[in-house]
């Protein structure tokens, strides 16, 4: 396939969906130990809303194209580059430069204030990408870098999950549903948490052992289910005064992973709760390279299916902005 001498992207000249423009660009060619990569498909995260709304309070040159997580194929590569050749098919990094271990300062965050993924061609350090999944297209690929890699941190790798363990998750999002997915995936149950009667069969159906209503006394209920052990790993997507409530549910040395803030920037927890008992609080932030590379391979091994709400066409970037706002069962994708 040739390729067009201009590229395509979403940018920003200042904040807000109103100044959200499409423009062309010349081509980038490669440098040294980079990749130039023609995008297949672009997955947007609660986080991109943030972004293009104010930044999320971080400085950053304008124009600015936003959104962190993209699959496509590699076109180009500069001198140096061992890791790909043209055709392979990738996946970037959220963190660009967090390769394994520790995160290190100098990590470069994609989609803000780092280099954003709303293009039909970006040009990445090959050391931030990973080969795509054999089993998957492009958009459910495109949802690995950030909603898939957060669940599988949280669980598989900080976590530790085991089989006959229980995951408590709040919502039916991107993160959610992978959580969904790994606990099962574990040989785990998955007890869910939802705000909408609508969701419960599709969330059944893709796994889960229950569906709470957020507005009953599911902490009871959780300790019921369990026969009072309590959920071994939550996903706390919510946060605020929910975690008080997630602590209730936590099991006597559980963890409790912070993922989301939907209910507000501001924790608020029992000092009773945590410290009797014994609950390992922890945040995250997405993962490094070698996590992914891990979730790569368990996607293809298992035959994990991303869930998909809607995809998008590229020209139709606000609407599914829209989308992601009203909130989707699984994600939203752009796709070229």
């Amino acid at each position: 396939m040739q390729e067009p001498q201009a590229l395509r992207r979403w940018q920003l000249s200042s904040f807000g969906n109103e100044h959200l423009e499409q423009v062309e660009r010349p081509l980038p060619t490669p440098g040294p130990g980079q990749i130039l990569v023609r995008v297949g498909a672009v997955s947007l995260n609660y986080r991109d809303l943030l972004m293009v709304r104010d930044g999320m309070g971080m400085k950053f040159d304008m124009p600015f194209t936003p959104a962190s997580d993209m699959a496509g194929t590699v076109v180009a590569a500069g001198t140096d580059v061992r890791r790909f050749a043209i055709g392979d098919r990738v996946v970037n990094t959220f963190w660009g430069g967090w390769i394994d271990g520790q995160w290190t300062a100098d990590a470069a965050l994609a989609g803000g204030p780092g280099p954003g993924m709303l293009a039909s061609h970006v040009v990445l350090d090959a050391a931030w990408a990973v080969a795509g999944p054999a089993t998957l297209d492009f958009a459910e690929a495109s949802t690995l870098p950030c909603a898939g890699l957060t669940a599988w941190f949280a669980l598989a790798e900080t976590g530790a999950l085991r089989p006959g363990q229980t995951v408590l998750i709040h919502g039916t999002g991107g993160v959610a549903l992978f959580g969904l997915q790994i606990a099962r995936l574990h040989g785990a149950r998955a007890i869910v948490i939802s705000g909408s009667e609508d969701k419960r069969a599709q969330t059944l159906a893709l796994g889960a052992s229950h569906v709470l209503m957020r507005d009953s006394d599911w902490p009871a209920e959780v300790r019921r289910l369990t026969q009072g052990r309590g959920a071994d790993h939550v996903l706390e997507l919510s946060s605020g005064p929910n975690l008080d409530r997630s602590l209730q549910a936590v099991s006597q040395g559980g963890r409790v992973s912070i993922i989301g803030m939907l209910g507000g920037e501001t924790l608020s927890a029992s000092f009773y709760a945590m410290v009797l008992g014994r609950v390992t609080v922890q945040g995250i932030g997405v993962g490094h390279r070698r996590a992914l590379e891990d979730l790569v391979r368990a996607v293809d091994v298992n035959a994990l299916k991303p869930v998909i709400a809607a995809r998008y066409a590229f020209d139709a970037l606000p609407d599914a902005l829209d989308h992601l706002a009203r909130g989707a069962f699984g994600k939203i994708v752009v796709t070229l």
